[in-house]
């Protein structure tokens, strides 16, 4: 017979968002094999892994992948244990507001109380047990009511490529676990303000994971971006018929461009911190974004001069160089008096760049586009 304890576990749903093309990982990277299907650290692939953590909490019956027609297929074999008809490929891309919310209108009809769980798909976690027990608190909060709750990351330096999340009073929550209501969702802030809220103690990184209800979510969706319900509801609504593909690629469209940030946390948040029903919990589970090959490097690496040799690199000789890092499938890699470079070779193509300018990989990427060398795309 089941407890009560067990009767009252709240139904949990992970929406794992892979979606992005990953650009700032080319040339590794491409359209049919974004970072996210790539073992970029380990031998599981970024998606797999993100299942792995997320398997203590609820059954691969319950996830639900939002991805594009590109990885849709590859992500399926990689995760043959998710339901086919739950990896859903967007008809076209419409940022995380559309993605979150399509999963919450899905389950609102028949499960309205089950707590979905938004994950990006390339993130690494080094303590999987803490992550599993954040979590489940932040299921239980968000079960609670119609709460919506944010994991803010410990900020480690005044980082201006991460959104923030400026925190407020800290209420009663599980043991070991804080709970801080949140007062506002910060963009990304120049160099100056990103030392300021460093300083300040109370802003945390947004590390792009929040916990709501179904009902709770779409609720939000109906008060903030209206327009946005109605295509949404006509999709779920077909769900499960032969007519889903063709309304789901009539009606997405016209859901606005938008991120769930901009579309429903702030707009939320602008209610004052005692009525947004936004709570803060803490990320301190040894997160890391990879969101390009610096990032790589830094996870990768046991200090900034370090030389990162990785994949099937066969050798690095390396004189009065550091801070490289060196992927070449099959080679041996020399490198002499250079510092901080990256450098990355595939079959058809070789990028040499800066860790200083590997963000702008993706520029890089736009460049080969407009080129009309789709085959390096």
């Amino acid at each position: 017979m089941s407890s009560n304890k067990e009767l009252e576990k709240p139904r949990f749903a992970p929406v794992i968002l892979a979606g992005g093309s990953g650009t700032r990982f080319w040339p590794r990277s491409r359209r049919a094999r974004a970072k996210q299907v790539l073992a970029l650290q380990g031998e599981r692939t970024m998606i797999q892994q993100t299942l792995e953590r997320l398997q203590p909490l609820a059954s691969a019956s319950d996830v639900w992948i939002i991805t594009n027609h590109w990885l849709k297929d590859v992500i399926a074999e990689q995760l043959p244990e998710i339901p086919s008809s739950q990896v859903l490929s967007e008809p076209c891309p419409r940022n995380t507001a559309p993605a979150c919310a399509l999963a919450a209108f899905l389950l609102e009809p028949t499960a309205p109380d089950t707590v979905l769980g938004v994950f990006p798909s390339d993130q690494v976690v080094a303590d999987a047990k803490r992550f599993a027990e954040v979590i489940g608190a932040g299921v239980r909060l968000a079960a609670a009511g119609e709460n919506i709750v944010v994991l803010g990351i410990p900020p480690t330096r005044p980082e201006t490529g991460y959104g923030y999340v400026e925190q407020g009073a800290e209420i009663p929550g599980e043991a070991g676990i804080p709970v801080k209501r949140v007062k506002r969702f910060r963009e990304k802030p120049d160099p100056a303000t990103a030392e300021r809220f460093l300083a300040a103690g109370n802003f945390v990184w947004n590390g792009g994971i929040f916990l709501w209800s179904a009902k709770t979510l779409a609720a939000a969706v109906r008060e903030h971006i209206p327009d946005m319900a109605a295509p949404l509801e006509a999709i779920a609504a077909a769900f499960g018929t032969p007519e889903f593909e063709a309304v789901f690629a009539e009606e997405y469209p016209k859901c606005e461009n938008i991120s769930v940030d901009y579309a429903i946390l702030e707009r939320r948040s602008a209610k004052g911190e005692s009525r947004s029903n936004i709570y803060c919990l803490p990320a301190d589970f040894g997160w890391t974004d990879l969101g390009s090959w610096a990032s790589l490097h830094e996870h990768l690496g046991e200090n900034d001069r370090d030389n990162v040799m990785d994949g099937e690199t066969t050798g690095l000789f390396a004189i009065q160089s550091g801070g490289n890092y060196v992927y070449a499938p099959g080679k041996t890699v020399a490198l002499l008096g250079v510092d901080g470079l990256v450098v990355v070779e595939t079959d058809d193509a070789l990028l040499i760049t800066t860790r200083a300018r590997s963000q702008d990989v993706s520029k890089l990427v736009r460049a080969i586009h407009e080129s009309g060398r789709e085959d390096l795309i």
